[in-house]
């Protein structure tokens, strides 16, 4: 027996007997369902066609000989005959066109029932029903509901009492903002989507003091980072850093303008809100969108961090 289709039994007997003990150690087995049954047929099926019409195909290029008739251009004399393309490569290929469309449109159309889909719609029904249940809900309840969220949605990062957590560099939202940030944002800028548009800051490349029409300087940047810190408190050469470099987008009390600039002097509904759709890259990490919360979880969960820094 040839060479060749000995070493097709034995290929394929080695894949069969690796596909009946990856079965049998599974828990169960096929366990008499059909359609473990027809998988595990259609597995056993591939395997043997697959191996013997390669053999066929090499065997095939082993013994034939070329023939028919040459075509007339050739390339460093090597042409290339004028045979027609096999008449079943021919049918399976036109087939498999005639098999897609059928497939895409009436076979499995891509609007057909999934188990993906199904979730996706059962979630959007419940998120529906919850900002319905609890559209009117305000005050100290939504706070309390924000609370609840958080424990499940932020605690792991950002720690039970909100304070941070050093070791995933989560930030401390009992607080507006660090020193580290407000440096962090002068020297690289900004564009994390906090007025929920695509707003960037410039780097200090691009932020000059009105009062000298320089670029802002490093002591300049840590006397501002630390007024700003503070709560737009107790530093008199941040203070006016901040009114000649900053107040211009960030409005004179650092509660932000619309359109232009984020609130950098306390926590607001907005700020948090975008900061959760569209997640923030900082001086200490990265924070990922949170996709999964609905509407009214946000509101909650900014509502939240608000009475962080409002209960002080």
């Amino acid at each position: 027996m040839n060479k060749l289709y000995v070493w097709g039994i034995i290929i394929t007997a080695a894949m069969l007997g690796a596909t009946y003990v990856t079965v049998g150690y599974q828990k169960g087995g096929l366990n008499g369902d059909i359609v473990n049954m027809l998988a595990i047929a259609g597995a056993v099926a591939l395997v043997i066609i697959t191996v013997f019409v390669v053999i066929k195909y090499v065997r095939q290029m082993q013994t034939d000989t070329a023939t028919g008739e040459l075509a007339d251009e050739s390339w460093d004399n090597i042409g290339e005959y004028k045979n027609p393309v096999p008449f079943g490569w021919a049918i399976i290929f036109i087939g498999t066109i005639i098999w897609g469309m059928w497939y895409f449109t009436l076979g499995y159309p891509v609007n057909a029932y999934s188990q993906i889909g199904e979730y996706n719609e059962d979630v959007a029904a419940a998120d529906a029903k919850f900002e319905k249940q609890y559209a009117n809900i305000k005050g100290e309840q939504l706070v309390n509901m924000g609370e609840s969220v958080y424990l499940v949605e932020c605690v792991a990062c950002h720690g039970l009492n909100a304070d941070g957590n050093s070791e995933i560099d989560a930030a401390d939202l009992n607080r507006r903002i660090s020193a580290k940030s407000v440096k962090y944002v002068i020297n690289h800028g900004s564009n994390n989507k906090l007025l929920g548009t695509e707003m960037p800051m410039p780097d200090r490349n691009g932020l000059f003091n009105a009062e000298t029409g320089a670029l802002i300087t490093d002591a300049e940047i840590d006397a501002v980072a630390e007024y700003v810190a503070n709560g737009m408190n107790g530093n008199e050469a941040g203070a006016k850093v901040f009114a000649n470099v900053c107040a211009s987008c960030h409005g004179p009390d650092g509660k932000g303008m619309e359109f232009v600039a984020p609130n950098i002097a306390e926590w607001s509904k907005t700020l948090i809100t975008n900061v959760i759709d569209n997640g923030k890259k900082g001086a200490i990490g990265t924070m990922p969108a949170m996709e999964r919360l609905n509407k009214k979880q946000k509101e909650a969960i900014a509502a939240y961090v608000i009475s962080l820094t409002q209960g002080e």
